[in-house]
């Protein structure tokens, strides 16, 4: 019988938690609304618990959260969500929340580095060891890659936080980051794209002029990550990219913006194949979670 792993995705409005092996095998999953740190992951615990007393013990768990976070197992803040704007979070140690009452292997990580790990072991990542899951939502994140390992650093990476030429003419809009303004989660993120426009995202037009503004802000992002990790391909996922009409506008603005610098074939007649929707849908971030916990069952053996 395959061993069984526990997953949580750790959303700033929900989590979801899974029990199962891989795609095709969710047993069970569970959504909830992100409260506080001590009610949520009573109810984390809580369906764990109950799962286990259906289809037997875990073998390990795995979490991919909102950050920022600290990665780090030598750490004494290992499994901490830290400055998250979310302010009754920060500081919310969600490993140990875990652990009191589960002694199994935990992986942690943020988020769209748990989505990049899934779309590497079952999707669009397939037999790469060098590419960017970026999530462009409520927030957007980056999740990297690179020699076959997950990037952490000092921290982990924070592209949603990088700085895109602001055209004040042409876009007048302040951002809405509240540690950064214009930074490009600040300009892109769903919530910039519904306050600018005062209106939700989903109500435009395939012809409106936020998509053309969307891509242009997405692209120049895009431009920075392909020119600094050289990815072997960069998956898009994330709310506003539920939109397809929004990926031929990106694949055109990023061409335009490499100026044929870089003389590959994803940069121009491969495009299309070069930056994609994740192959996992909208359970890359649950599928991650479970190769999160796969991982860390490897590495305790």
């Amino acid at each position: 019988m395959s061993q069984l792993f526990g997953a949580i995705e750790a959303g700033g409005t929900k989590f979801i938690c899974g029990v199962g092996t891989g795609p095709g095998d969710i047993r069970v999953e569970s959504r909830f609304p992100t409260t506080t740190p001590a009610e949520t992951m009573a109810q984390v615990n809580t369906f764990f618990r109950e799962q286990e007393s259906i289809h037997g013990p875990l073998a390990a768990i795995g979490i991919s959260a909102f950050g920022p976070i600290d990665p780090h197992p030598q750490s004494p803040t290992f499994g901490y969500i830290t400055t998250t704007p979310k302010l009754v979070w920060q500081n919310a140690p969600i490993v140990p929340m875990v652990r009191e009452h589960f002694d199994l292997p935990i992986g942690f990580d943020t988020d769209v580095n748990g989505a990049a790990l899934g779309e590497q072991r079952w999707g669009a990542a397939q037999g790469l060891d060098t590419f960017v899951y970026l999530t462009i939502g409520t927030g957007i994140g980056g999740g990297a890659m690179v020699g076959g390992k997950l990037v952490h650093g000092l921290m982990h990476p924070e592209m949603g936080h990088m700085y895109v030429p602001h055209d004040w003419e042409r876009d007048p809009f302040p951002g809405v980051c509240p540690f950064h303004g214009d930074c490009l989660e600040g300009l892109a993120n769903g919530p910039a794209l519904e306050a600018r426009w005062q209106r939700k995202g989903e109500t435009f037009p395939p012809d409106h002029e936020a998509w053309l503004l969307e891509a242009h802000y997405i692209a120049l992002g895009l431009v920075n990550i392909i020119t600094i990790l050289s990815p072997q391909r960069i998956i898009l996922g994330g709310g506003v990219m539920g939109s397809p009409h929004i990926f031929p506008l990106i694949h055109r603005e990023v061409r335009h913006l490499i100026k044929g610098y870089i003389q590959m074939p994803q940069m121009d007649a491969d495009i299309a194949g070069y930056i994609v929707p994740p192959a996992l849908g909208n359970q890359a971030g649950l599928l991650g979670s479970i190769a999160l916990a796969q991982q860390a069952l490897e590495s305790s053996l």
